[in-house]
């Protein structure tokens, strides 16, 4: 292999955290430098919270991210009730799992099908794809109008919902339209086995790094909603004991947090998710990661990509579970809503597309907030990116500029950054 030099930035690597750049150098060869540096200045949103009522936090927090709204407000929501005792009513709990279901659909669909896959086709966004392959655009744009059309039933519009509340909803979805979304959902089914489909037919970059995979696990299901924090290095601990797996560290090249549980990274997310809980997928997504090659553990990062499809998968798949026992069910419109305000601290992690997030809040006698911590997952996951690029670029340095700036950006994009700013991802220059 030749003796190679370069010089890569990456200006304004942006993200739902906000702006970021990405230094590599090589000198003779040897990679000496690769830095993920964040540069946004922080958005205190903690410290939005203090001083402000116990119901107020649902609605601030939702708004740290569009993509992840829901999965914002439900983490806040299960922290109020921690602290305040609250046990919600079985129903509640079951349209919050199904509206996460929603989220999932709305952001891995879109992460997969107008992020990813033009990549995997060869083209540099969605819009040549409109000719060359119509079908998979029309379907794309289906299933999404699917998943927002399911947050806007249960969570009162597409982003940032407005009828989830502490111990419970303020509106429940008519059984009309509940039903004729559930019957969507079933048709579903088979854009889902398109979608495997096309994977199936992609060739994913063939690159591993092993490491630390953390996620939430539950005996009886797929968690999302709640479960114990688990890592596939065999650690598993209540989700009150978070900042014994997060241990958030400053590092002087970023102005955002790393963390580092028992190796020097971890990730979170979909591939996460996939490696500590495979064998409680629904019947398709498991036959839908089998037809892809996605075994547990897998530790190729782009395979993430992958365990996204098998998560829509088993979001459609159990969705409808859910719609049926609600539709069973009937829905109660008198529960008992009451907020009984008291001095506590509650903690709740939350499955959102990106992986593990959490939400910790103090609450004093009068129902105000007093202390608040947000770990939020890219936070978690830029150690692991780091090194995986570092562990990448030696591996392409006998290969074209322009297939190493492929390289590094199909990584990143495997991370599932923020969508709405992921067309500016990587602007990569070799001097």
């Amino acid at each position: 292999m030749k003796k190679v030099d370069l010089n890569i930035d990456v200006k304004h690597v942006t993200r739902v955290e906000g702006h970021g750049n990405i230094k590599v150098r090589v000198k003779d060869g040897v990679v000496e430098e690769v830095l993920v540096n964040i540069v946004e200045a922080p958005r205190f949103f903690e410290a939005m919270l203090r001083g402000r009522r116990y119901d107020e936090a649902p609605h601030i927090t939702s708004r740290i991210c569009g993509i992840c709204s829901i999965g914002h407000t439900t983490a806040s929501l299960r922290a109020v009730e921690d602290a305040l005792d609250i046990t919600p009513s079985e129903q509640t709990v079951l349209l919050r799992k199904l509206i996460l279901h929603g989220e999932t659909m709305q952001s891995h669909l879109l992460h997969v099908y107008f992020l990813a896959a033009p990549d995997l086709l060869g083209v540099d966004s969605v819009f040549p794809l409109v000719e060359t392959h119509k079908d998979v655009v029309l379907r794309a744009l289906r299933m999404k109008k699917l998943s927002n059309d399911l947050c806007d039933l249960v969570g009162g519009r597409t982003t940032h919902p407005v009828s989830m509340a502490v111990n419970g909803f303020t509106k429940l979805p008519d059984v009309d339209d509940f039903r004729a979304m559930r019957d969507r959902m079933k048709e579903a089914v088979a854009d889902v086995e398109e979608t495997v489909a096309l994977l199936k037919s992609l060739d994913l970059p063939k690159f591993e790094r092993e490491t630390e995979f953390i996620a939430l696990k539950r005996s009886d299901e797929y968690a999302f909603y709640d479960g114990q924090i688990a890592s596939t290095d065999g650690k598993l601990v209540d989700e009150h004991e978070y900042l014994s797996m997060t241990n958030e560290y400053a590092v002087p090249h970023s102005t955002a947090k790393f963390a580092k549980a028992s190796r020097d990274s971890y990730m979170v997310g979909a591939l996460a998710r996939v490696n500590n809980n495979y064998d409680l997928l629904s019947p398709i997504a498991k036959w839908g990661a089998e037809e892809m090659g996605l075994k547990p553990v897998c530790h190729n990062p782009f395979m993430n990509n992958v365990a996204q499809v098998v998560e829509v998968a088993h979001a459609v798949e159990d969705g409808i579970r859910i719609m049926d026992e609600l539709l069973e069910r009937g829905f109660d419109d008198d529960e008992d809503r009451s907020v009984t305000v008291k001095a506590g601290r509650g903690v709740a992690a939350v499955e959102v597309p990106r992986g593990v997030l959490y939400h910790d809040y103090t609450i004093d006698d009068d129902g105000r907030i007093t202390n608040a911590n947000c770990v939020i997952p890219t936070n978690q996951n830029f150690a692991n990116m780091e090194l995986d690029m570092k562990a990448l670029v030696p591996q392409l340095l006998d290969r074209p500029e322009e297939e190493i700036r492929l390289m590094l950006e199909m990584l990143m994009r495997a991370y599932d950054p923020c969508i709405s700013c992921s067309v500016h991802l990587l602007d990569v220059a070799f001097d």
